[in-house]
């Protein structure tokens, strides 16, 4: 007993024993699946619009939670694209990409994660997820697909970007930014392409072809000086106009920070008069909080407008003779006197009072050496209220994305799988993140496959690729400074080109004309809501659940007659085969409930209609799986009513899960068990006993009775 309760509380134990066959391949497994997962995990960080060494970090300490506390033993938990994306949709209304307030309501946003999954796990509820179904995640991955590459043009082609309530606008007005597209960013980008593609075909480098792409990119980059940064104050702008916009930019800036700290601290005090019960105080604080929050949503729209036209705007850095500060001029005012380093600069990025100029192509930069430190979400109310329909979908997209690839694996590795065990150690991974800088991880299809081909056994393979992102942090972070944001964009880009599946989306139509509805409404709404994905998942899950309902409200029924070779068919397809005037025959093909159970009473209705002299109702209920109290309603009903009509109702053929409704609340006295058989046949042909003389000599027959 205390060893049962002992794996259960510690599921790593089960590794144990462990030889040094199975050790070596998980090590092997381990650091092959470091050396792929390093320069994506900084990808998906930029994805996530958190600072590259995220990634990093949510590839270390989840990875190991994930390993230590799931059920699968090749499963590799950390950042991919999907939750990346879905991270940023949920926090970039609230936030600016790359702010402290960004960060914070991004490890918020994996406790809450953490938290559903763990509490999902631990009462057993891991089929929650069938609710999404299958061609709910489809038409959403294709659909993600397709944003996650679109939203990578930007870093792939040196373009500057918006980001607004709607994805495709944005992308819209960025494609009118591509006149000025940075040559030496594009060509970047292609360099990286050809060279991942190309080392994709050569067998002995194509499982590490991202990280040697990695590498030779960076030595590119730092031969041809491909990064150039400079930083300046509005003062050094030497174009009057031009430096106006971008104080207006920046006192704005400054006005909606401080408007969004006393948001905050109103919604505090509103709270507490809430619960003093202090009405009138109330009404008046909820009243200024919202005219503040107007405010805030003018001030962004004005610095929208304005960082538009800041980011068409290019400069020619002077070079001073002494140490003072260079001065940037807008290209075309430029004096001729003047002497410049020849160089086209823009801004990239404006920080309080600091204006952030890149004259080369974009670059990582630094990235702070050390592991993650230790750090509290703040549980932010409001916060927590805005975020909690995004943290429920990413819960539940996560953990498909995770259990789909256990299963896999599992069903080659012949391991036992335990879904609720994987929701309470991907609840656990979340949650131990989140505390350590992680924002949301999950299953990895790449790492978990990996693993898989690399011959990993056991979950040391991730405690071995955890160690090795360790190493990378502690020592190797210098060595990132050059590596080109195009080449991660690239990265990307090649990542989630297998999501993008239109012959399953042809095969799902194919199968079910319902289904396929499903994931082209979720592929549609997911693609119109961007940024806001989990509206698609939402539309879609309510959507296949309706459409559910309704092909459950009317299941097929149909009018049986005997075949020639004596089974019972359904006489609109076989329309010459025998009935018999005695008895009507139906089949009922669904469970009967209360949102059919009008439907099964209307085609009995209508069936003995067409036949009123008929002695006998059989009702067929093989394919009855389960009744609830209406349909037990129902047919009481019809079995009292057709009685005093002189119509006897038979069954064949119900189940015990029926039966056991029937007995419990004596309807199966009503019934009678001299009414109620296993077959058909048994009650056919108990039936003609019944009839005596009158029947047919064989009834539903007209060849001699074999039965």
């Amino acid at each position: 007993m205390h060893n049962r309760w002992l794996l259960k509380l510690f599921p790593f134990l089960h590794w144990f024993p462990v030889t040094s066959v199975i050790l070596r391949g998980d090590v092997i497994a381990g650091i092959t699946g470091g050396l792929v997962l390093v320069p994506k995990a900084m990808a998906y960080a930029q994805l996530s619009g958190l600072p590259l060494y995220f990634g990093l970090y949510t590839a270390f300490i989840p990875a190991l939670l994930g390993a230590l506390w799931g059920s699968s033993r090749q499963l590799a938990t950390g950042p991919v694209a999907i939750v990346s994306l879905m991270t940023a949709a949920a926090v970039t209304p609230l936030a600016v990409p790359y702010s402290d307030d960004y960060i914070t309501l991004a490890l918020l946003l994996t406790l809450m994660v953490g938290v559903i999954q763990f509490t999902l796990g631990a009462i057993k509820l891991g089929t929650i997820v069938n609710f999404v179904s299958h061609p709910v995640i489809l038409g959403f991955m294709n659909a993600a697909a397709i944003i996650i590459a679109l939203s990578q043009l930007d870093n792939l082609l040196g373009i500057p970007k918006t980001r607004s309530d709607s994805f495709l606008k944005d992308i819209w007005e960025m494609l009118g930014f591509l006149p000025q597209a940075h040559l030496p960013t594009l060509a970047m980008s292609l360099f990286a392409l050809i060279l991942m593609l190309s080392m994709k075909r050569v067998a002995s480098v194509a499982k590490v072809s991202v990280l040697v792409a990695v590498v030779i990119t960076s030595l590119v980059s730092v031969i041809l000086d491909y990064d150039k940064k400079s930083k300046a104050e509005p003062v050094q702008i030497m174009h009057q106009e031009s430096r106006d916009l971008i104080k207006n930019y920046i006192n704005d800036s400054n006005k909606i920070k401080k408007m969004v700290v006393e948001v905050t601290e109103k919604s505090t005090q509103l709270r507490a008069l809430n619960k003093a019960n202090d009405l009138h105080a109330a009404a008046t604080m909820k009243y200024d909080i919202e005219v503040i929050k107007l405010d805030i949503v003018s001030l962004k729209e004005q610095n929208k407008i304005r960082l538009n036209r800041i980011n068409t705007l290019r400069f020619a850095k002077s070079n001073p003779a002494d140490d003072s500060s260079p001065g940037f001029y807008l290209n075309g005012s430029t004096p001729s006197n003047l002497e410049t380093d020849n160089h086209n600069w823009r801004i990239k990025k404006i920080e309080g009072n600091d204006i952030k100029f890149i004259g080369g192509g974009d670059v990582v930069g630094d990235i702070p050496q050390g592991l993650p430190s230790f750090r509290l979400p703040n549980l932010n109310f409001d916060a927590i209220l805005s975020l909690i329909s995004a943290a429920f979908v990413i819960s539940l997209v996560a953990f498909m994305e995770s259990i789909s690839m256990a299963k896999a694996m599992a069903a080659k590795t012949k391991q036992r799988l335990d879904p609720n065990q994987e929701l309470i150690g991907q609840g656990i991974a979340n949650m131990g993140g989140s505390l350590f800088q992680a924002y949301p991880a999950c299953g990895s299809f790449t790492g978990s496959a990996i693993n898989l081909q690399a011959g990993a056994k056991t979950g040391f393979a991730m405690v071995f690729n955890a160690t090795f992102v360790m190493l990378t942090l502690l020592f190797l972070t210098p060595y990132l400074y050059d590596l080109p944001k195009a080449v991660l964009a690239v990265i990307i880009l090649l990542a989630v080109t297998s999501l993008i599946t239109p012959k399953m989306l042809m095969h799902t139509w194919k199968a079910s004309r319902a289904d396929g509805i499903v994931a082209i409404t979720t592929f549609i709404v997911t693609l119109l809501a961007a940024p806001h994905l989990d509206t698609g998942v939402m539309v879609g899950a309510g959507l296949a659940i309706l459409l559910h309902l309704y092909r459950t409200m009317k299941p097929r029924v149909v009018q049986l007659g005997r075949y020639e070779d004596g089974t019972f068919r359904d006489i609109k397809v076989n329309p010459s085969i025998p009935t018999s005037p005695h008895i009507v025959a139906l089949r009922f093909d669904g469970s009967l409930y209360f949102a059919n159970v009008a439907y099964f009473e209307d085609n009995i209705l209508e069936a003995l209609a067409e036949r009123p002299n008929a002695e006998y109702l059989l009702v067929s209920g093989g394919a009855i799986n389960y009744i609830d109290s209406s349909g037990e309603e129902v047919i009481r009903h019809l079995v009292e009513r057709l009685r005093e009509n002189g119509t006897e109702v038979v069954f064949a053929g119900l189940k015990k899960q029926v039966l056991d409704v029937m007995k419990a609340t004596s309807l199966y006295e009503l019934i009678g068990q001299e009414n109620i058989f296993a077959t058909v046949n048994q009650a056919i042909q108990s039936i003609s006993k019944r009839i005596g003389p009158d029947a047919d000599e064989c009834l539903f027959c007209n060849l001699p009775q074999k039965h």
